[in-house]
């Protein structure tokens, strides 16, 4: 896909793929497969804070996008796994539980979401689902953590159950800058979030 395609006026292939999509009432979480290689493609093409999130990634073309899915999204692993937000099928975004270990039962959880599908809640609906699964995993704390000048991830992490825990300062790098990074928990003894229905998976 990359970036949305012109439209002719009367050709379906030419169509908007998000056309009557942007109401998402049809989401839900699923595995990723090379078929989402172009999903994947447009939503780094319309999303200037992935690219420079993805850092040295280059995900510009087809071939790239479908070998990142082949090798990190799409892998299954006793330690790893990723879901797609996916909306009437097509992957808008993704939630990855990673560093999954069962002596502490602890893991890190990320995610990101295509800018086209920011502001309806579907990143925090599917992070209440993947922390779910992970909970019934045996999984009993989920780490996460956000720039601190990044105030839409913390909304979602704090709508989704996560709890503020404190500061880690420079912890990440993206190019030549450092970011203090705000670290979240949701253990699963917490409480569920509140007004919260998590996606379907």
């Amino acid at each position: 896909m990359g970036s949305a395609e012109q439209k002719t006026g009367d050709t379906h292939a030419d169509a908007d793929p998000l056309e009557g999509r942007m109401n998402p009432t049809n989401a839900a979480l699923r595995r990723w497969t090379p078929d989402d290689a172009d999903a994947l493609q447009r939503t780094v093409a319309c999303s200037d804070d992935l690219r420079v999130q993805f850092g040295q990634q280059n995900l510009s073309t087809l071939e790239a996008c479908g070998q990142y899915i082949e090798e990190q999204l799409a892998v299954e692993s006793a330690s790893a796994r990723h879901f797609a937000v996916a909306v009437d099928g097509l992957a808008v975004g993704d939630i990855g539980i990673s560093s999954m270990e069962f002596n502490h039962s602890t893991a890190w959880v990320s995610y990101w979401l295509s800018a086209e599908f920011r502001g309806q809640g579907l990143i925090t609906r599917g992070l209440a689902a993947a922390s779910e699964w992970a909970f019934s995993e045996g999984l009993f704390r989920l780490e996460l953590g956000h720039r601190v000048n990044n105030p839409a991830s913390c909304r979602v992490a704090t709508r989704a159950g996560f709890q503020a825990e404190g500061i880690e300062r420079q912890k990440l790098r993206y190019g030549l800058d450092r970011y203090d990074v705000e670290t979240h928990a949701r253990l699963a003894s917490d409480p569920p979030p509140e007004g919260i229905t998590p996606l379907p998976r």
